[in-house]
């Protein structure tokens, strides 16, 4: 099965406010972090190639929840709650930041973390604490700029090996790619990425990889 197959199985299991009501802590996971608005569910629809799997807004931070999806029966993917939005309710953002912060600290099956930035404006104050934080605990990160799309492509390929230089520090860096989900640009690398993290047998290119 190619990885586009697999990833086309993705299917939404549960939300849930706290991590105490996430499904059992056992198999493997891949989570996807961010900034509220920088494409979260976007990226998650273009990798499982479903328009509706994960819902987008155009709102800032609507996605309230800890949203999880099966592959099969011992992988998921889950979208978190966005964080950094100012105008939501400062007691919403507590909430939100602390059922991701339990999440990335206290979740045993998870094996990497997916943080999303949009292109034009990544590596905020929250962006690199987030990195720093799940570095500090042994978690793997792999950092999407969105939107590629958004700019010309010397400007995004310069903006990508600026981000590199900046996280390139450290015991384990962070890995980078450009990303679009309009354009499909960069979902074979993503792809490469969560199977290595998620431990996919018998692992087939995708043709359009």
């Amino acid at each position: 099965m190619t990885s586009a197959d697999y990833y086309r199985r993705a299917r939404f299991l549960s939300s849930a406010p706290r991590l105490e009501q996430a499904p059992p802590d056992d198999g493997l996971e891949v989570a996807f972090a961010g900034r509220s608005n920088s494409g979260k569910s976007s990226a998650i629809n273009a990798l499982c190639g479903q328009a509706g799997l994960a819902r987008t807004s155009r709102t800032p931070g609507r996605t309230q929840l800890l949203n999880f999806f099966a592959l099969d029966d011992t992988r998921r993917l889950v979208d978190l709650p966005g964080y950094g939005y100012a105008k939501v309710a400062a007691s919403l953002r507590v909430e939100w930041q602390g059922a991701v912060g339990d999440y990335v600290e206290r979740r045993r099956c998870l094996r990497g973390l997916v943080l999303m930035m949009d292109v034009r404006h990544p590596l905020k104050d929250l962006d690199r604490q987030l990195i720093g934080w799940a570095v500090s605990l042994g978690r793997p990160v792999h950092v999407l700029l969105t939107k590629a799309d958004k700019l010309g492509r010397g400007e995004a390929n310069a903006t990508l090996a600026a981000v590199r230089r900046s996280v390139a520090d450290g015991p384990a860096p962070p890995s980078v790619q450009l990303y679009s989900a309009v354009a499909r640009q960069g979902v074979d690398v993503l792809a490469g990425v969560l199977d290595r993290w998620l431990e996919r047998p018998h692992v087939t290119a995708s043709p359009d990889g």
